[in-house]
């Protein structure tokens, strides 16, 4: 028996949130036997910066709309309440003293666990946490052993997640919006309709 609760920390601009990523979430929270799921939401991503997103206030409505029906996932604003920049290895060390006692598991994609070496501090950011989540699909190609080099003990972390193959994605649907293409399913009804009275993605440089 475990008596140490598993929190996971579930990060992204979300811009908008989409049916994708509630799908993906679930199957973290499922697979990894977490008891909370943390939808952290990035203000200003430092990898973003120039790039036009929608606005702050918009996002986290859309995010909690997102997750309010469902008892599983929590919206945190550890980001939003502080100054940025905002990397990942500040925000887990604030949960980490948030909940001393917890596990944390920083939930990925197989791409951003590729790119890790391009992250601040990546180093620092492994130590940090308890567990690495990975989204794994069909088609990733990591190479476990090359990144065990350069992050050495970094493999004893990483536990795959078995996530289905989704052709959905923020850019996609902010893309159909601008182009006046449908887009309404790919989304929770809430966040349909914040899209809907605030005109979001409608210009083209979205």
């Amino acid at each position: 028996m475990r008596n140490r609760p598993r929190i996971g920390i579930f990060g992204g601009t979300f811009d908008p949130p989409h049916i994708g990523h509630q799908i993906l979430a679930m199957e973290a929270y499922d697979e990894l036997k977490l008891d909370t799921l943390y939808w952290v939401l990035a203000p200003d991503p430092p990898h973003k910066l120039g790039l036009k997103i929608a606005p702050l206030d918009l996002r986290i409505k859309m995010v909690e709309a997102t997750t309010q029906h469902d008892e599983i996932f929590e919206f945190s604003r550890v980001d939003i309440d502080r100054p940025g920049p905002h990397y990942v290895l500040d925000t887990v060390n604030i949960i980490k003293i948030q909940h001393p006692e917890a596990e944390l598991f920083f939930v990925m994609g197989g791409d951003s666990l590729r790119d890790l070496h391009t992250w601040h501090k990546p180093q620092e950011f492994v130590d940090a946490c308890d567990w690495l989540g990975v989204m794994h699909r069909p088609e990733d190609k990591i190479d476990l052993a090359d990144i065990e080099m350069t992050f050495p003990g970094i493999t004893q972390k990483i536990q795959f997640i078995e996530a289905p193959l989704l052709e959905i994605s923020s850019y996609q649907i902010r893309k159909l919006i601008s182009s006046c293409k449908p887009y309404r399913y790919y989304l929770p009804p809430e966040v349909y309709k914040i899209i809907v009275e605030n005109n979001l993605y409608e210009d083209e440089n979205y």
